[in-house]
């Protein structure tokens, strides 16, 4: 039986492919280094990370991306005996403008090295890449619309002006050929993510829309030949829970198909788990599947005979989900565990060390948290709404503008952050810095004003996410005696829907580890490690 979502915590936009027994899931990443999470199963059921194909800076730089831009809905296929991996790294999406790049790397195992990206176009973004079986390739993305009318989408939401699609010629590594705008998307609006596949003669059109909000929905078409035109779904969406504010899984959409070796179908797609009252998704846009069956009239449909997506699915084997296990890290290997990534930048040297000190993670301190170009931060994915983080810090600041803690962390606006400074009149304190959603300001406030003192030598720091509550904790000499720090604070707030909203946010709560240092002066912190306990 397959629980969903199959992949917990911020995973969105799952993009799947199969390779014999092997199957893999290509999800976004947006700002998080290094870039696009690839997860591998081979009963659908339980799943490993075991790559981040854009880890260097030839494939990938965001310094200075805003927060939520970055490496959007990334495409994962395999042809010709290649991995084929297309992604948008987006520079802007305020306003009227998305600035969004669309590239192309592949490589010969998922495992091994990725090429350099190949540049394709920057015309909209959730690129998507389709091999047809005459040895054709076809490049689609949605257009972007930075005028008030639209011609080639739906007038409900003009921006989102419809799906191109042009060929790709693998030999030149070019867009070769007229570009065509092949679907409008529906009445719902707000048409991206194109996925194609071929049935039967059929080429089978999946579409994103409604946003990724709570009206969000997989949308499917089809025609004969690939450029159109497209008739809709009878349904129109396979995919859907905008009508069903109850269901579980909500914001389902935005995802892809699959056979397996036996013939049985399936489609991913996001989802969120919103906390009561004010349906806010601490775990962002994770990854879930629906199994599905091909009808008569030939069309796709859930198995289970509706819309909405299910949490528990039937699986291909008798396979049961894997519980969630506690996971601590003493950073002993000079390897940076799996889990753990940071923000931006290809240059991680200048952020941290596992070297400098045996045994320890030590952070520099670089900008203010909340920068987006060197914000020395390592964090890892929340996965269950409740959960105990825990870090030891060895760190020994000499101005109030070196700080390094622990922290619940979303974007510059939306966190809550425990940490170490110091403080003219009582000398070393520990602070709590919290950014409730003040967007666009990112205003801080301090819960326990100028902080309380601590003795000399390594703390131990933890925190407490209940659902909406979050409570931070200290101990030191360490006597394993745990005292509270601080009220309870609002952890709903560090979610998709926090401060701007889901429509504006795209990402995820991190739990992670901190440190900077706005003299410039690169004070180091050591963490020597990092406990995160799913309760």
């Amino acid at each position: 039986m397959i629980r969903n979502p199959i992949l917990p915590g911020f995973n969105p936009d799952p993009s799947i492919c199969r390779v014999g027994e092997d199957y893999y899931i290509a999800t976004s990443t947006f700002e998080w280094y290094p870039g696009v999470q690839i997860h591998h199963s081979r009963d659908l059921v339980n799943w490993t990370l075991v790559r981040r194909p854009l880890d260097r800076k030839s494939q990938l730089d965001m310094r200075g991306n805003p927060d939520s831009c970055g490496v959007w809905a990334p495409c994962l296929s395999h042809a010709d005996g290649l991995f084929w991996l297309v992604y948008t790294d987006v520079k802007r999406f305020d306003g009227n403008f998305k600035d969004a790049h669309n590239y192309i790397v592949t490589a010969s195992s998922i495992e091994g090295e990725w090429s350099d990206p190949v540049y394709v176009n920057s015309s909209g973004f959730d690129p998507t890449l389709f091999h047809d079986d005459d040895g054709r390739k076809w490049f689609l993305n949605m257009q972007w619309n930075h005028r008030t009318a639209s011609y080639g989408g739906s007038p409900k939401h003009p921006a989102f002006d419809g799906i191109l699609m042009q060929e790709w010629d693998p030999v030149a590594k070019e867009l070769v050929g007229p570009i065509r705008n092949i679907f409008p998307g529906s009445s719902l609006g707000l048409v991206e993510g194109p996925h194609l596949f071929k049935h039967n003669g059929w080429y089978y059109l999946t579409t994103a829309e409604g946003g990724t909000g709570y009206d969000h929905a997989v949308t499917m078409a089809r025609s004969r030949t690939i450029d159109g035109p497209y008739e809709m779904h009878p349904q129109t969406h396979l995919i859907t829970s905008k009508d069903h504010p109850d269901a579980e899984l909500q914001r389902a959409g935005h995802g892809q198909y699959v056979e397996t070796p036996d013939g049985e179908v399936y489609h991913t797609h996001l989802s969120g788990r919103p906390l009561a009252p004010k349906r806010r998704c601490t775990l962002g846009r994770e990854t879930s599947i629906q199994k599905c069956v091909w009808k008569d009239d030939g069309w796709l449909y859930l198995a289970n005979g509706t819309q909405v997506p299910e949490v528990f699915v039937p699986s291909p084997t008798d396979v049961e989900p894997e519980a969630p296990s506690a996971a601590v890290r003493h950073f002993d290997d000079g390897e940076l565990p799996p889990e753990f990534q940071w923000l931006r930048t290809p240059e991680p040297a200048r952020l941290f060390s596992l070297a400098a000190r045996p045994g320890h993670l030590r952070l520099f301190g670089r900008e203010s948290i909340g920068s987006w170009f060197e914000q020395s931060l390592v964090a890892r994915r929340q996965e269950s709404h409740c959960f105990r983080a825990e870090t030891v810090l060895d760190f020994s600041p000499d101005t109030y503008q070196q700080v390094a803690g622990l922290t619940y962390y979303y974007n510059r606006y939306k966190f809550h952050a425990i940490g170490v400074t110091l403080h003219e009149k009582l000398g070393r304190v520990v602070t709590i810095l919290s950014c409730p959603g003040d967007y666009p300001e990112s205003r801080l406030s301090f819960p326990i004003g100028e902080g309380e003192a601590v003795t000399d030598g390594p703390v131990e720091l933890a925190m407490e996410v209940s659902d909406n509550e979050l409570r931070f904790y200290i101990s030191e000499n360490g006597r394993d005696e745990w005292r509270a720090i601080g009220p309870v604070l609002d952890a709903g707030v560090v979610s998709d829907e926090g401060g701007r909203g889901e429509h504006g946010s795209f990402t995820g709560a991190f739990t992670g580890m901190f440190a900077f240092d706005t003299s410039g002066r690169g004070q180091a912190a050591d963490f020597d490690r990092f406990a995160y306990l799913p309760r």
